[in-house]
């Protein structure tokens, strides 16, 4: 994670992931929904139809999470050793080792949400938010010791990015007892927007910076301009937050009334009895149901005796 890759790649997928949870919880909000036991329109039993069933966040996890481990390895010419072979012995490679634990983290968080909503007789979300808020604790651990030797602008580019992983630890702490707040999910996907952007912002300040210098870590003007970009990516992504709300309120009313009939509570993702099988009656008027009603009462043999 010590390059530009390593900075670019994880802060792409918590963006990529940002965006999706912001397209749930904006659909959730508009329709009323719930967040752990989200409606969905009936759909016909195919091929794909188990696929569908999938937890697209925990198999987005797992697989960004393997590659990032194989990327972490491949980096370390030699292999990824614990010690060298000197007397007295020495550990080897400690920030690395560091991301590396971040990586597996990430991964088993991604295992136990397929396991969890596929694999067990019953979702338990729960565990779900627990694997998470555990892999975020360790992850601010970990952050916390990886700046142990920096200065400068890598010293404060590093601190900015804990403070929005202390944020957002504090918010999935709070959603173990409130798991299916929607306030609380938009501020997660909120602060994960803002994590994955400022590491990629991370990125091209310390290894790829767009004027081609580097940065200076003993001029006060780039250390201010460092937190004034952050500020920028806080206005950035809560506007981004904003439009996809906007841009799926625009789709709830205009091109998808269907949302409408899927967001009732008591009609959770499961097989519907809405299909070609069934034939819904058509209406009888006022006047015709009238008029039946006369003539039942007049043929009921109750009413002749």
């Amino acid at each position: 994670m010590g390059t530009f890759i390593g900075h670019v790649y994880p802060g792409l997928f918590l963006v990529s992931y940002g965006l999706y949870q912001a397209i749930v919880v904006s659909k959730a909000v508009l329709v009323n929904d719930s967040l752990l036991h989200p409606s969905c329109p009936p759909r016909n039993k195919g091929r794909w139809a188990r696929l569908r069933e999938v937890s697209h966040r925990g198999l987005l996890k797992v697989v960004t999470g393997s590659i990032l481990i194989a990327y972490e390895v491949r980096c370390i010419k030699g292999g990824l050793v614990l010690m060298n072979r000197e007397m007295p012995p020495r550990f080897m490679y400690p920030k690395e080792w560091q991301h590396l634990t971040m990586f597996i983290l990430l991964t088993l968080s991604g295992c136990i949400d397929v396991t969890s909503k596929n694999l067990l007789p019953r979702r338990c979300v729960l565990l779900e938010k627990g694997a998470l808020v555990l892999t975020f604790y360790v992850l601010l651990m970990l952050l916390v010791s990886h700046v142990q030797d920096a200065t400068g602008v890598e010293l404060q580019t590093h601190a900015l990015l804990i403070l929005v992983v202390f944020l957002l630890l504090l918010v999935l702490t709070t959603e173990l007892w409130a798991p299916g707040a929607s306030h609380l999910s938009l501020i997660e996907t909120f602060l994960f927007l803002l994590m994955g952007s400022w590491l990629v912002q991370a990125g091209f300040i310390l290894y790829r910076p767009v004027t081609g210098y580097p940065w200076q870590d003993d001029d006060i003007s780039d250390i201010m301009f460092i937190t004034t970009f952050f500020c920028w990516h806080v206005m950035i992504n809560a506007l981004c937050l904003l439009g996809i709300y906007g841009i799926a309120s625009f789709w709830h009313r205009c091109c998808r009334p269907s949302w409408k009939l899927t967001g009732s509570p008591a009609a959770p993702c499961s097989p519907s009895t809405e299909g070609p099988g069934y034939t819904s009656l058509p209406e009888v008027e006022p006047s015709d149901r009238d008029e039946r009603a006369l003539l039942l009462s007049e043929g009921s043999p109750g009413d002749r005796a």
